[in-house]
């Protein structure tokens, strides 16, 4: 097991037979480490002269062509010790060639004439080493190490300084995986890996008591799978899959990539609305439960309205809006959608629906007219119509997967989970050193200061990375809808820091606008997925107050004063909400905050102008808050690339000049919490209460009332558009 060894070495000849016992431990990383160990025996100890010993000693490879090492043992009883220096050298940097030499002294007065040999070790096919020593006393010994998998066969002939044979030395090594060209050789592609996918997947997981499955998780084991000669395919159960669309396009891709690589995808699902169809065609085989069905509306964009329930309950809203697009407020102001705001999501939803049916067909062999029909015509598909339409392949539960894989594949093929892939399984002994880090921060949700992006923490988190050597570039995944102006810039100066220090790449998530452009705006590139909504680049403002819901609930205020508008923002405290102030503002007080968001609204324009190197005229063309597709946002210049998270971590390589075949650690950062706090929250009859996120958002503009906001409407987060009525749910 990992940093913890025990092992036997059995001597037989001369005086008899003696087993040698060593048991050692190991902390430390890859770049350095120490350890300690103790040796007993057993059998003819006397006669061969065997004691207890205790080793201690410490490994440096500072880089991957050099090892160091340092060792002494001494007997815990009669004084005797051993003192070894060992030294690697990897010309290539990898486990094909490796050089070593060691010396060992035993005692000061004896330098001169301590031990020591040389030598070289081949390992031209995986798991298959060839070793050759040269000792000081002209003797020479020659071994063949031949791995199995978890097991390991070695050899070695020792010869004398006449070069007439000597003795030999046989050894068996069991546990760990070992690299071994008879596994590729014997299992190649005998494997499915298979991928639960029910319940949401998030950025990062809490660190105990968390199973869900994450972005970064899911493309690393597709990738993993793909590089694995053992794994001839994936098998994916979607049941109860929760997925935006933006994730699910990455993860989709990644699929893509893997069927590119000559394997294949079989695919399990239930109740296919248009979003998990969409998701689904990726797959070679389809498998839909007999009890379902698939649902194709189509893609819908829509708000709900709180002008009327505000005016039931006594409480005023004064929209401060002075750009066509910019919707924040709507669904606080309005009854229905304005013009502006129709507009820009008509254009998303047309992305959405391209993109849908563009890959749909594509994956499904139909063309863009059958699709049209199959949305505006079909809507509600029967498992056994699904079947004669050529939109599934097989109906069936989950059981029958490893049927229809057999049928795919010619013949059956066994089941393994992502700890089985060898990435996860194979010691890393092929790199010395720490590998290149390129570190990958969140910013998630609401901008503010100490919740959703928390800000305070965040702009900390970029100046550590800024002065690591170690990290050698940056990925900033950004799924935000905004929030508070000072939030968002705090985070970008920040940004701008680590910049000048290393190269720094944005990868937009499903929301990236507003306040989520803002911390976007200084990278050196932004990467989106064609269904990312982003851009939005204005601010907007509003005032809550009472307008009777004090007096509805038989509270009142009052107050002394000195300052005309000391009483602004004075009222009563609601639980669960904050403050709500008893007036609305004066033409002359609101006139005033007019001025600030025009400010601000030149202000932002000009940061997005200098850290996207455009033209101010350039983005006041399309700024006034409008929100943009990916797709959109490419053609117009607010984003650079079209792809996801791989795509934006291939890029920072590039630009930290690491080579394509060179493997690199990613850190995520910040560190997720030990384990959720809401699992410890009292339930309601037996079951826990879901958050609500748009009391939750409701509640972070009431705190933040009267405030310039580069934010998104209240439900861009939740169900600003859905790609049918079951989404991915």
């Amino acid at each position: 097991m990992p940093k913890l060894g025990f092992g036997v070495i059995r001597s037989e000849g001369g005086p008899g037979a003696v087993n040698d016992y060593r048991l050692s431990v190991a902390f430390g990383g890859k770049k350095s480490s120490f350890g300690f160990g103790y040796g007993w025996s057993g059998g003819e100890t006397n006669a061969c002269n065997r004691g207890k010993v205790v080793t201690v000693g410490t490994l440096s490879r500072p880089c991957p062509y050099l090892s160091l090492g340092l060792s002494g043992t001494f007997a815990t009883s009669g004084g005797a010790k051993e003192g070894l220096l060992d030294v690697g050298i990897r010309p290539l940097g990898n486990e094909l060639v490796t050089l070593f030499a060691d010396y060992a002294p035993q005692e000061m007065d004896d330098l001169d004439t301590a031990p020591w040999s040389t030598g070289l070790i081949l390992e031209a096919l995986p798991g298959v080493r060839l070793t050759g020593r040269y000792h000081d006393t002209h003797a020479v010994t020659v071994g063949l190490n031949f791995s199995l998998g978890r097991m390991g066969l070695q050899s070695q002939g020792h010869s004398d300084e006449d070069r007439s044979r000597s003795y030999n030395t046989y050894g068996i090594r069991v546990g760990a995986l070992d690299r071994s060209v008879l596994r590729s050789l014997i299992q190649r592609e005998k494997r499915y890996l298979h991928l639960d996918l029910n319940g949401p997947v998030k950025y990062q997981r809490f660190k105990m008591f968390d199973g869900s499955n994450t972005l970064m998780g899911l493309l690393a084991a597709i990738g993993a799978a793909r590089e694995d000669g053992t794994i001839a395919g994936i098998a994916i159960n979607t049941s109860g899959m929760q997925v935006d669309p933006e994730m699910g396009w990455e993860i989709r891709e990644a699929l893509k990539e893997f069927r590119a690589a000559g394997k294949h995808v079989v695919l399990y699902v239930d109740d296919a609305g248009m979003g998990k169809f969409h998701f689904a065609t990726v797959a070679d085989r389809i498998v839909l439960d007999p009890i379902s069905d698939i649902f194709v509306t189509g893609v819908r964009g829509g708000r709900f309205y709180l002008k009327g329930t505000l005016e039931k309950l006594g409480v005023g809203f004064d929209e401060w809006r002075f750009f066509k697009y910019k919707s924040a407020y709507e669904a606080l102001s309005r009854d229905s959608m304005s013009e502006g705001d129709r507009e820009q999501i008509q254009a998303i939803v047309d992305d959405f629906y391209d993109l849908a049916r563009t890959e749909v067909c594509e994956g499904r062999g139909i063309d863009h007219a059958e699709f049209d029909r199959l949305v505006n015509e079909e809507m509600l598909i029967l498992p056994e119509d699904a079947i004669e339409m050529g939109l599934v392949d097989t109906l069936g539960r989950w059981e029958i997967v490893k049927d229809v894989i057999e049928e795919l594949e010619g013949e059956k093929k066994g089941m393994v989970g992502v700890g089985g892939l060898a990435k996860y399984e194979l010691p890393d002994d092929d790199y010395w050193g720490e590998r290149p880090k390129i570190a990958v921060i969140y910013g998630l949700g609401v901008c503010a200061m100490d919740t959703g992006i928390k800000a305070r923490s965040l702009q900390k988190v970029f100046d550590r990375v800024a002065g690591r050597n170690d990290i050698k570039a940056v990925v900033f995944r950004v799924d935000s809808p905004g929030g508070s102006a000072l939030a968002s810039d705090v985070v970008a100066e920040a940004m701008k820091r680590c910049k000048e220090k290393k190269p720094l790449i944005v990868s937009q998530g499903y929301v990236a606008g507003s306040g989520g452009y803002w911390i976007s705006m200084y990278a050196d590139t932004i990467v989106a997925g064609p269904n990312t909504i982003t851009g939005s680049i204005g601010v907007i403002g509003g005032w809550f107050y009472n307008q009777g819901l004090k007096e509805k609930l038989g509270m009142s205020t009052d107050l002394v004063k000195v300052g005309d508008h000391a009483d602004l923002g004075y009222g009563i405290t609601l639980p669960f909400v904050g403050r709500l102030p008893d007036r609305n503002l004066t033409p002359d007080e609101r006139s005033k905050f007019e001025h600030n968001i025009k400010h601000y609204y030149d202000m932002f324009v000009e940061k997005v102008a200098t850290g996207r190197d455009m033209d101010a005229d350039d983005v006041y063309e399309v700024a006034q808050g409008r929100v943009w597709s990916g797709t959109d946002g490419l053609e117009i210049g607010l984003v650079d690339v079209l792809g996801g998270l791989e795509t934006a971590i291939m890029i920072a390589r590039e630009r930290a000049g690491i080579s394509p075949d060179q493997e690199v650690d990613v850190l995520e950062l910040p560190e997720p919490p030990l384990f959720n706090p809401q699992m410890f929250a009292p339930k309601l009859f037996g079951v826990a209460q879901p958050r609500n996120e748009i009391l939750e958002h409701l509640r972070f503009r009431i705190e933040h009332n009267g405030e310039v906001m580069p934010m998104l409407p209240v439900d861009a987060m939740g169900p600003y558009l859905e790609v049918g009525t079951r989404s991915f749910n």
